[in-house]
């Protein structure tokens, strides 16, 4: 079967790899459709490693995925071949600690497509356990399957912001995650969500989202912005999705009293500065996250159920013969581009 391989730093090739083996007791072997395009991925390609996860050889990538059951191993339930599914990309040891406890995120032994040293999803076939697949509904297309992963980032911030019904909402920086952030507090119940940003055409799009108020950073003051919104108040939840050190100058001012911070983004030295004082004053509760957990069905029924829409997201689409060029194409940091995606052939 084909492949976009990551041969090393600065390279990616199309080529044949050995196909998979047969599904196992529980598992189900995929043919993936669309596979979305990371930052992570791009970090990989033109860096060769992600913090302390290196490429030391070469790696197949893609962690955004959905695709078509092409057969169903042994013990497996409720799937058939044929089905429509998109798959949840960490695969955490069950019997772990973290996963007992419901952590599985954060289990140190997740095995986590495109992360060295396990292989992505961007290739003709795969074997991927039934547990961590999800069916699509009718009204789902294979690009809102794969846009479930990048969306479950933004569900899991809102969910660990918890919001209540009418809160006010400020997301600093209109990326692809912040913009599914913005769209999933909205959805579970932000009457209003700010969201700052240097792209206008990022923030024309955040715009077209109801209830996503647009607040482009060249013009004014964001923290300016969300207290006249809010009569001086501040907002309820707050998302740092940016991983930009200069949106900590005013970060940790954008809360009201009793505030929920949640930090998305990562900076590239990791390192965040705080104002102690602001945080206590206010008693702001400071969440994060990494990746997501337990909210990759409840992702797809939102969007089945019409309470936000994928489909403005999709910037462009390669086939998998010009996956270099999509890489490529990221790397150049279009500011118009949201998500690119790659479609693979299905020759199944």
């Amino acid at each position: 079967m084909k492949a976009v391989v990551l041969e090393k730093k600065g390279v990616i090739n199309v080529r044949e790899v050995p196909d998979p083996s047969a599904p196992g007791s529980g598992e189900l072997l995929i043919s993936p459709h669309t596979v979305g395009i990371c930052g992570s991925d791009v970090h990989y390609y033109l860096n060769g490693r992600v913090g302390k996860y290196v490429v030391e050889k070469p790696m197949i990538l893609g962690h955004e995925a959905s695709g078509t059951v092409l057969e169903v191993g042994p013990g497996v339930k409720g799937f058939q071949v044929g089905d429509r599914v998109a798959m949840e990309p960490g695969i955490p040891d069950m019997y772990s600690r973290a996963a007992k406890l419901g952590l599985y995120n954060i289990d140190p032994s997740v095995r986590f497509f495109a992360t060295p040293p396990v292989d992505g999803c961007l290739s003709e076939k795969i074997v991927h356990p039934a547990a961590f697949t999800y069916k699509l509904p009718d009204n789902l297309t294979y690009e809102d399957g794969a846009l479930m992963e990048p969306l479950s980032v933004g569900m899991w911030a809102a969910t660990k912001a918890g919001i209540k019904p009418g809160d006010i909402g400020a997301v600093a920086g209109a990326g692809t995650i912040g913009l599914l952030t913005a769209a999933s507090a909205i959805a579970g119940g932000c009457a209003k969500v700010l969201i700052s940003d240097v792209s206008q055409d990022k923030l024309e799009l955040a715009a077209s989202i109801p209830g996503v108020v647009p607040v482009n950073l060249k013009e004014e003051s964001f923290l300016d912005r969300v207290m006249e919104e809010t009569d001086g108040w501040g907002a309820d939840r707050v998302f740092e999705a940016s991983g930009n050190l200069k949106s900590y100058d005013d970060l940790w001012r954008l809360g009201a009293p009793g505030n929920t911070t949640v930090i998305i983004g990562i900076p590239a030295d990791g390192k965040i500065p705080m104002d102690v004082t602001e945080v206590q004053a206010r008693e702001t509760r400071i969440e994060n996250v990494f990746r997501y957990a337990n909210v990759y069905q409840k992702a797809i029924d939102m969007v089945a159920a019409g309470k936000i829409e994928l489909k403005p997201f999709v910037s462009r689409t390669y086939p998998m013969e010009q996956a270099k060029e999509a890489f490529d194409r990221f790397a150049e940091g279009h500011p118009e581009d949201v998500k690119i995606q790659i479609e693979v052939p299905q020759n199944h």
